[in-house]
């Protein structure tokens, strides 16, 4: 497999990823290239630093020259890096474009100029828009409903349409709801779990009936690797698997696992454009070997277990969402771990 680039690899599911490949004989050299905007922190990496493998640079992918740099050096592209927030997208949509869309173009221009052998580019299942049943193949049509999700079927698009212009070999991973350790806060079982453990209220959106399949990182990570190593060109690859959830539901969970009771449950109008049920099928991805391996219950007292015990990740960010990580101010403008 040679080097692998790594874009947004040091956010939530990508950090979990750059762990995972460096752990592979086959794998020569990981780069991480991450803006480290306030979801990104190189504290993610962790113990990956420990590893001779690892190379760390901060930077922005719509950095052309930057991108085009490193690009030359490696072999493969696995692409993370991605606004990601839904609620964020409703008053920041130019910022979604600008990342996922111009992103995207920027990286697989520099794959087809630099003959890269495979390009992985991660999306999400929030492009096939709401299903009040059934579930959405790789072949369905994209039909999202919210700037974050239109950004990501743009992106998707762009990326796919340097396979069949270029030849650039990419493929596209869709996934559905991700929960793991060093998630940012924002997101629901982050949020609900640093909140609850500090004793405070938690607020459901309408009554809770929202319905999004829960599938542990490393499961995804897992589905990701599969398709960088035997994914074919041209294709899109969903990764599910997980636990069918309504919002009602995993707040019950949340609860028992926290320590808390309904009393600290508040009901709030429902947000705009929040779509009933996502729901996806992975047969395509099990061809290639992928089987979801991590017991939700487990996965879920794990991950409320590692909030509980690291308080000085998470606090910060809910007293300042957009505060830039300490480790910032010392990692300096390119970081190697040798």
């Amino acid at each position: 497999m040679g080097k692998v680039l790594v874009t947004g690899g040091a956010g939530f599911i990508g950090s979990h990823f750059v762990k995972r490949i460096l752990r592979a004989d086959d794998i020569a050299e990981v780069t991480v290239l991450d803006a480290l905007t306030y979801a990104g922190h190189i504290e993610n990496l962790g113990e990956a630093f420990l590893s001779p493998k690892l190379r760390f640079v901060h930077g922005n992918i719509l950095d052309a020259d930057l991108v085009d740099t490193l690009v030359r050096e490696h072999t493969a592209i696995v692409h993370f890096a991605a606004e990601s927030h839904v609620d964020r997208s409703f008053f920041a949509g130019g910022a979604f474009l600008s990342t996922n869309v111009l992103g995207t173009q920027t990286l697989a221009d520099a794959a087809m100029r630099h003959g890269i052998s495979k390009f992985v580019h991660v999306s999400t299942d929030e492009v096939y828009g709401p299903l009040p049943e059934g579930s959405a193949s790789e072949a369905d049509p994209l039909r999202p409903t919210v700037p974050y999700a239109a950004s990501k079927a743009a992106s998707d698009l762009v990326a796919l349409s340097y396979f069949h212009t270029y030849d650039v070999p990419v493929c596209v991973t869709r996934s559905s709801n991700n929960y793991g350790p060093y998630q940012h806060p924002e997101k629901m079982i982050p949020l609900f779990s640093t909140r609850l453990l500090r004793g405070q209220q938690v607020t459901l959106h309408g009554q809770g009936q929202h319905v999004r399949n829960w599938l542990h990182v490393e499961d995804n990570c897992a589905g990701i690797d599969l398709v960088l190593r035997g994914g074919a060109p041209g294709e899109v690859y969903n990764i599910a698997g997980g636990t069918d959830f309504a919002s009602k539901e995993l707040t019950k969970h949340l609860l028992r696992l926290c320590g808390a009771d309904w009393d600290s449950v508040v009901y709030v109008p429902d947000r705009r454009s929040n779509d009933t049920r996502y729901s996806m099928t992975w047969t395509k991805l099990a061809g290639l070997g992928y089987r979801p391996e991590r017991d939700f219950e487990d996965g879920l007292a794990e991950t409320i277990d590692w909030y509980r015990r690291n308080p000085d990740r998470w606090a910060p960010l809910m007293r300042n969402p957009h505060a830039a990580p300490a480790a910032l101010a010392t990692a300096g403008k390119e970081a190697h771990a040798h």
